[in-house]
């Protein structure tokens, strides 16, 4: 019997044209470019599995320009 661990079938990737795909503009200075940025959520340690407070990093992008977050990006209870 075979103890090596078996690789992973790999699935085909379907090949994506770039010119089916929009640009996400700012909607407030127009501006195309757009940076990593972080929601920081606090969570209670009455809420929290290990008792402790956590402090949660949420992921968007904002605008290279002026810093806004797209409506479209933004966390439930923060817009």
């Amino acid at each position: 019997m075979n103890m090596k661990p078996k690789k992973p079938i790999k699935q085909p990737q379907k090949q994506v044209n770039i010119e089916d795909t929009e640009s996400l503009v700012c909607d407030d200075c127009g501006n195309y470019t757009f940076i990593k940025s972080y929601f920081i959520r606090r969570l209670s340690p009455l809420m929290s599995p290990t008792g402790q407070e956590a402090m949660i990093p949420i992921e968007v992008f904002s605008c290279g320009n002026c810093g806004k977050v797209p409506d479209k990006m933004m966390p439930k209870n923060d817009s």
